[in-house]
């Protein structure tokens, strides 16, 4: 499976994508994680779905100092896009 997150709230600038890298790496997801304009955190990433799951659901939590208000999740078939899971920039 494949699943478009978008995570608002306070989650950039408190180390929100170096948790989610964390996590998925531990899960063996496939993907990325960014921070967009608008102060949201994007993700984007390939699995099995019970693993894609477990990292939403840290996602909801966030790393201590981060507080975040709203996750959105669009589900999609998996395009096998990715190798592996990476932080990227802008």
């Amino acid at each position: 499976m494949r699943a478009h997150i978008i995570v608002s709230g306070l989650v950039q600038g408190v180390g929100f994508r170096y948790f989610i890298y964390r996590k998925a790496v531990e899960l063996e997801l496939r993907g990325f994680v960014r921070n967009l304009f608008n102060g949201d955190v994007e993700i984007v990433v390939e699995g099995e779905k019970d693993k894609i799951h477990i990292l939403i659901e840290h996602a909801k939590i966030g790393p201590r100092s981060a507080f975040v208000k709203d996750v959105k999740v669009e589900w999609e078939e998996d395009k096998n896009e990715f190798t592996d899971f990476k932080i990227k920039g802008w």
